[in-house]
């Protein structure tokens, strides 16, 4: 009678399971104890450093901003590996070069890439062991984005969004908006504001309709931030000084 009950729980529960994957609902995948410590051996994780995971969809742009992080360019040597096609198929460390920064970044392979469900994917790369994570998309927030924040909320661990590729977005808006009179310069400023007031609008719908609480989406070009990153003043810039000093602000207060 026993085997007969527990057989039958048992395929009520897997009834249920298929269920609530039919209906879009995602089980919660708590890890181990045990995975905790293999995961945290396995990405060299070191209780006197602190640990950043950039995320994302593949094409977002994760190996040229860790680079710029690290005030490289992608050509410079040391540099993360970057290409048109996902050149990460696992999680690759970068410590930070510079001894004032006791940080490591990591470049985690884009969810796009991988044949594993959104709701995986942050287990699956182990994100629930990182001291923060930047999520970083170019064209426009996914189901993957919304599921590593909510992941990210449930493991209480610090989220940044990021928006990549600025400049370009930023020329691709004033160019649609050029016509026979128009002034180049008024049109950039023009674009310029269309762009941060659009990004803004649609990360917070996202947000919304996700069940997450707003927060600040920084928009940012590499080139810009590497400057940044190396003490530079550029002429030009959005959100790249407010993302660094937010970032290195999070690391020293909760080391």
């Amino acid at each position: 009678l026993e085997a007969e009950k527990a057989a039958a729980d048992a395929r009520a529960a897997r009834e249920e399971a298929e269920k609530n994957l039919r209906e879009g609902i995602r089980p919660i995948v708590i890890p181990t104890q045990a995975q905790f410590r293999a995961t945290k051996l396995r990405l060299q994780y070191r209780k006197d450093l602190f640990h950043f995971a950039i995320a994302g969809i593949a094409g977002s742009g994760k190996s040229s901003l860790i680079n710029a992080f690290r005030g490289l360019r992608n050509k410079d040597r040391g540099a993360a590996p970057t290409g048109i096609v996902e050149t990460t198929s696992v999680v690759a460390r970068y410590p930070d070069p510079n001894p004032a920064n006791p940080f490591v970044w990591y470049d985690v392979p884009g969810a796009g890439t991988l044949s594993i469900p959104d709701w995986q994917y942050f287990t699956d790369q182990g994100l629930y062991i990182f001291d923060c994570i930047v999520v970083l998309f170019d064209n426009r927030f996914t189901a993957t984005d919304v599921a590593i924040l909510r992941n990210c909320a449930r493991f209480q661990i610090p989220t940044y969004i990021v928006r990549s590729k600025s400049k370009q977005h930023i020329l691709n808006i004033t160019q649609d908006m050029l016509d026979g009179d128009e002034d180049m310069a008024d049109a950039r400023v023009a674009a310029k504001e269309q762009y941060i007031r659009e990004t803004r609008a649609s990360v917070a719908r996202n947000l919304k309709s996700a069940g997450l609480h707003d927060q600040q989406v920084y928009m940012v070009d590499k080139e810009t931030l590497v400057q940044v990153a190396n003490g530079k003043h550029p002429r030009e810039f959005i959100d790249e000084w407010v993302l660094l000093r937010d970032l290195l602000g999070e690391a020293r207060r909760r080391r």
